[in-house]
């Protein structure tokens, strides 16, 4: 650090000199040295997202679990190190589980499906050079769809829209001025609802 910082001041003294002399002794422009490395936050942003999610189902014992994909925006504004920002993103999932009862009469069959999920939420976050600590949370938007059946009666599928809300955090790292890429974990809690009315939620 202090072989750099000398070199700056040296390479700074050497230009002024120079301006001086070019001018004929008037005092050259005052200026100040901007860091080489200042990475900004702010602006609008666009991106692709891949994952795995797992969880389960209230009244059910099902399990779903899968992969999903797709996109997200957002807008950050920073002060300091201080960024803040809002984000939504759409993924389509194949994230799924399935169990078989016993009833007394016929085995059954019952397969919980969730085919989309999208989040709307702030960010707050800390920044330190190219890195990005933050947290976030707002709501969230599934689709799910929950089939059942049986050797007697055959199959039957009811899907439904879910709202809820969603918390988390990641790291961000800036692999370039324009590019990033980021570890993240979201907790999604999405509300009750019934399926094959007037069966329990």
């Amino acid at each position: 650090l202090v072989v750099g910082a000398a070199a700056l001041v040296a390479a700074g003294w050497t230009a002024s000199a120079e301006a001086a002399d070019l001018n004929y002794g008037q005092r050259a422009p005052y200026t100040v040295n901007q860091p080489l490395n200042a990475y900004s936050w702010a602006g609008p942003y666009l991106g692709g997202n891949l994952g795995y999610g797992w969880g389960s189902v209230d009244n059910n014992p099902t399990k779903p679990s899968g992969f999903a994909g797709g996109v997200q925006a957002g807008y950050n504004f920073q002060n300091g190190p201080w960024v803040f920002g809002l984000e939504g993103d759409i993924s389509a999932t194949n994230k799924n589980g399935s169990a078989v009862e016993f009833p007394p009469n016929a085995v059954f069959h019952n397969e919980v499906r969730e085919h989309w999920l999208s989040t709307f939420r702030g960010r707050i976050g800390y920044a330190h050079d190219n890195w990005l600590l933050y947290a976030t949370g707002g709501g969230a938007l599934a689709n799910v769809e929950n089939t059942i059946g049986s050797v007697a009666v055959g199959e039957i599928s009811d899907k439904q829209w879910h709202w809820g809300w969603t918390a988390g955090g990641g790291v961000e790292v800036k692999l370039t001025q324009d590019w990033t890429a980021k570890v993240e974990y979201l907790y999604v809690g999405l509300q009750d609802k019934s399926y094959f009315n007037p069966a329990p939620s």
